[in-house]
């Protein structure tokens, strides 16, 4: 037992003690270690403040040479400055100096000067003094005073000077009216030589060429009942002769030849020809001529360089085409007033494209169907109003005629103009314009009456021909209506010969299978 104990007192004796001990080499191992670690830290140290130190310095060198430079540019930029600053100081210096030499120089004038005035005042009174001696030895020689004598002087410079007003003036009017007369001889020459001009044409008659005898046929149908259809739906005449190749379209209104004309080539070119078929066509083809017509106005206005007319008057325009004025053609005498008022309103120094259109529609009352009692020029103009054309230009185409007072300065223009393109050798043709007033006012009688839908006349005016209603008018009246209007005509108007009427009544069933 107490050896048991002994060991076990040695064992742990010997246990503490390797524990001291190895505690005592673990503590010696990590002072080694940590003087090792500090060694090295000290020297890591040292090298990174070495390190700090040197870039501390390039830094400041830096900087110091940055500052140096700095500073360099700002001192030259001082010494710059005072440079100019002393150019400046002397400048002004010189212009002191210049400005005190001129203030010097002007102080001597300036005596100079009032002493010159000192003397020019003596010599002033002196010569005063001898005009008033002058005066009064002339007062005393002449036997007046002064004042009377400048009164007199005065009367007969003023009559003098009346006498010489009177003649420059004449002489002036003189050399006015002379050269007016001159230059109005020229304008109108020169608008004249520039305008290019067609002669009128009596035409009231249209050739339509054909192929065959076998088509003219096919053209008068069954008993003629193709050619009087035509004819009743175009209003013209159809001369069918031996004329080898022809057809004779004849009518006063070449509105109507055109639509035949237009109708016979369709017509011809389809090959079925009859009643219903030609009235078809005719109403197509009356379509495209309205259509033709305002492609015609807008060409017009395009060629003459019009522009923002309204699409009434630029249809208007187009149906000139088809009109004739004393045989003269309404369309082409309208260019040639337009273009002659625009050179005429250019040699002036007018509004040359007021006078242009102006000239245009200065005759738009005569293919109007409104007011046929007003004159033409006095319907142009409310036409005009109408579609908002100017004032000056509404005044042009009511006054051309006269017809009613001129406010605008390019009326008298207008009225030249339509009288230039008039009255030239060849222009016009009085004899057509009442031939075709005559038969004008032949259909315009029959229209009259009630009842009638249509009245054409043919044959050169010796034939009227009058379609009426079926539902208006019965076969008695129609025998009645016809008897009436020879009547009329024969007591109303003047004509050569006789004159035929022919009532027309017709009576048609339509019905529709569905």
């Amino acid at each position: 037992m107490p050896q048991i104990i002994i060991g076990l007192v040695s064992a742990i004796v010997g246990a503490v003690l390797a524990l001291v001990l190895s505690a005592s080499i673990r503590r010696s191992i990590l002072k080694g270690r940590r003087d090792e670690i500090l060694e090295k830290a000290e020297m890591e140290a040292e090298k990174i403040k070495n390190d700090k130190i040197l870039q501390a310095k390039e830094k400041f060198l830096a900087l110091k040479g940055e500052h140096d430079k700095w500073a360099a540019e700002k001192t030259g930029q001082i010494r710059d400055a005072e440079n100019r600053v002393k150019q400046k100081e002397n400048a002004l210096n010189q212009q002191n100096a210049e400005l005190a030499r001129r203030i010097k120089e002007n102080e001597s004038i300036k005596s100079s000067l009032e002493a010159q005035k000192e003397v020019l005042a003596k010599k002033t009174a002196e010569s005063e003094t001898l005009r008033q001696q002058a005066n009064k030895q002339l007062e005393t020689i002449a036997g007046m005073s002064a004042q009377e004598a400048k009164n007199v002087l005065m009367e007969n410079m003023k009559a003098e000077a009346r006498t010489e007003a009177a003649a420059y003036i004449n002489d002036c009017l003189d050399e006015a009216r002379l050269n007016a007369a001159k230059e109005a001889k020229r304008i109108v020459i020169t608008s004249i030589q520039r305008t290019a001009t067609e002669t009128a044409i009596e035409n009231a008659v249209t050739t339509f060429p054909i192929d065959s005898d076998e088509i003219k046929g096919r053209v008068i149908g069954r008993e003629g009942r193709n050619i009087r259809a035509l004819e009743a739906a175009t209003g013209v005449e159809l001369v069918v002769d031996d004329t080898p190749d022809a057809i004779l379209i004849s009518a006063f209104d070449p509105v109507r030849r055109e639509v035949a004309r237009l109708a016979l080539h369709q017509l011809v070119a389809d090959g079925r020809i009859h009643p219903a078929r030609i009235e078809e066509v005719v109403t197509k083809v009356q379509k495209q001529l309205e259509e033709e017509i305002l492609e015609t106005g807008k060409r017009t206005c395009i060629d003459l360089g019009i522009h923002g007319m309204n699409i009434e008057l630029v249809k208007l325009i187009g149906r000139m085409k088809y009109r004739s004025s004393y045989g003269q053609n309404l369309l082409q005498h309208s260019r040639e007033v337009a273009n002659i008022c625009a050179i005429m309103a250019s040699e002036l120094g007018l509004n040359v494209k007021m006078a242009k259109r102006a000239g245009l529609l200065h005759d738009i009352g005569k293919v109007s169907e409104d007011d046929p009692e007003l004159p033409h020029a006095l319907l142009g103009m409310k036409l005009a109003e109408q579609y908002k054309e100017k004032p000056e230009i509404c005044n042009a185409i009511g006054a051309h005629h006269e017809e009613t007072e001129m406010t605008s300065i390019i009326a008298p223009i207008i009225m030249v103009g339509d009288a230039i393109s008039g009255a030239r050798p060849g222009a016009r043709r009085e004899v057509i314009e009442s031939y075709i007033k005559r038969l004008k006012g032949m259909e315009d009688l029959a229209a009259s009456y009630p009842g009638v839908t249509k009245s054409y006349a043919i044959q050169a005016g010796r034939e009227l021909r009058v379609i009426v209603g079926a539902e208006q008018v019965t076969d008695d009246q129609a025998a009645t209506l016809s008897n009436d209007i020879a009547q009329k005509i024969q007591n109303e108007m003047t004509y050569p010969g006789q004159v035929k009427i022919t009532v027309i009544r017709e009576t048609r069933s339509v019905a529709y299978a569905k």
